[in-house]
């Protein structure tokens, strides 16, 4: 070894001049990633809890008479139209198009209310892709319960998160509600 190599060596190896920036180019675009990981995972559970909200109201609204004269004869049709319009309602309240809202998939299953007019397939006016089952026989955690109504639809998010498997990665986000009938 030359005395130039042995002087300019070990300067070489003890100098830190420009560590600092190889440590932030190396940090940095992780940093950058969870930082946009946690804003599109609380945009999506913020979706969630909105999308969640209007299934719940969707359920309420499909479980009123439609009108104070109309108890007893009710219409399988108009309660659904009144659970999909809450939920329509609440979905353009959080600022989400409703036309974006999708069947569930699978359907949900339930068991047909005793000695009424059921259907336990999905109805749902026109134009929409909102689930409405009714009048169903709701589960409790002890056994059946009372008859009531059923919401449920998926609604879609999409994740920007370059670099990583969830970029622009559709999901679809469900929500589901039921309510028993009331009376009024």
């Amino acid at each position: 070894m030359t005395p130039f190599a042995r002087k300019i060596l070990p300067n070489l190896i003890a100098d830190t001049q420009g560590a600092e920036i190889a440590e932030a180019a190396a940090v940095l675009p992780l940093m950058f990633t969870i930082l946009l990981g946690i804003f599109w995972f609380g945009q999506a559970y913020s979706i969630y809890g909105a999308i969640t909200r209007a299934a719940v109201d969707g359920a309420r609204a499909g479980s009123l008479p439609y009108c104070a004269t109309c108890i007893g004869n009710y219409s399988i049709s108009q309660y659904s139209a009144n659970a999909v319009a809450a939920v329509q309602a609440d979905l353009l309240a959080s600022k989400l198009d409703p036309s974006l809202a999708q069947f569930p998939s699978p359907q949900p299953t339930f068991v047909a209310c005793p000695g009424t007019q059921s259907n336990t397939a999905c109805n749902s006016t026109a134009s929409t892709n909102v689930c409405v089952q009714l009048p169903v026989l709701l589960q409790t955690g002890v056994g059946t319960g009372p008859c009531g109504v059923s919401v449920t639809f998926q609604y879609p998010f999409q994740f920007w998160l370059p670099f990583t498997s969830l970029n622009n990665q559709r999901i679809y986000i469900s929500a589901s509600a039921q309510a028993p009938n009331q009376t009024q």
